[in-house]
C-alpha cells in the first residue's frame, strides 16, 4: 500500500468529538521523545503532517488525519517525561483512557518503543492496560537508525524477556527508522491487511 493523500482533519480532547464515521482507525502512542510524529510523518511522507518539536510533549490533543480517504491515523499525546502540570498530566491521561475504553472506530493500537534503551516500566505498564481492556495492538520499535543492529537486538530481546512476564502471546512487533524510511512498507503493508480482513 502506498499513502496517497494524508489530510489533517481534527484535534479535541474529547473522544466523542472525534469524527462520526464507519472507517478504521490507527492510534500511534507512545512515551514522549519517541519519535512519533517523525514516524506518522514518514509513513505518509509529508514533513509538515504530523508536529514535531525537539520539546517533548508536543502534541496534547487526539489528532485524526484521514489517509487515502479510507481509514485514519489517530495521532496521541505521549506519556512519561514531558514537562507539564500534574493537572495536564491527569487530563491527558483521562482523555487517552476514555478514547481507548469507548472508541468503536479503533482497530488497531501501535505503541512506539525507543529501540535504544532497555524496557521501561511505563511501557509494559500501558501495553499491559490495552491488553488487559482487550484492546488490539501491535509495537513499533523506532529510531533504529541511531545505534548498530546487535545494541538493537538487545534491547529488543530485553523488551520480550519483560513483557513475556505478563504476556503468553506477544503482539506483532516492527522495526522502524524515520530517518531512512526503514520499516515503512513493512508497516503500511499490516495496516492494508487489517483493513482488507475487516471488508471480508
Amino acid at each position: 500500500m502506498d499513502i496517497k493523500t494524508a489530510t489533517f482533519v481534527v484535534s479535541n480532547s474529547d473522544y466523542r468529538k472525534c469524527p462520526s464515521t464507519d472507517l478504521p482507525e490507527y492510534a500511534f502512542i507512545g512515551r514522549s521523545n519517541v519519535g512519533k510524529s517523525s514516524l506518522i510523518n514518514m509513513l505518509t511522507r509529508n514533513k509538515g503532517l504530523a508536529k514535531t518539536s525537539v520539546r517533548p510533549g508536543k502534541t496534547q490533543l487526539i489528532n485524526h488525519f484521514l489517509i487515502n480517504g479510507r481509514w485514519y491515523i489517530v495521532d496521541l499525546p505521549g506519556y512519561g517525561f514531558a514537562r507539564v502540570s500534574k493537572t495536564s498530566r491527569a487530563a491527558w491521561q483521562k482523555m487517552i483512557s476514555d478514547y481507548f475504553l469507548n472508541r468503536e472506530a479503533l482497530v488497531n493500537t501501535f505503541v512506539l518503543i525507543d529501540s535504544r534503551i532497555p524496557p521501561q516500566r511505563i511501557d509494559l505498564e500501558f501495553i499491559d492496560f490495552l491488553g488487559q481492556n482487550g484492546i488490539p495492538l501491535s509495537i513499533i520499535f523506532t529510531k533504529t537508525d541511531k545505534q548498530n543492529q546487535r545494541e538493537t537486538a538487545r534491547n529488543i530481546k530485553a523488551f520480550k524477556v519483560a513483557l513475556s512476564e505478563s504476556w503468553e502471546t506477544l503482539p506483532e512487533m516492527f522495526l522502524t527508522s524515520s530517518v531512512t524510511g526503514y520499516g515503512r512498507d513493512v508497516l503500511l503493508d499490516y495496516i492494508d491487511a487489517i483493513n482488507h480482513d475487516l471488508t471480508q
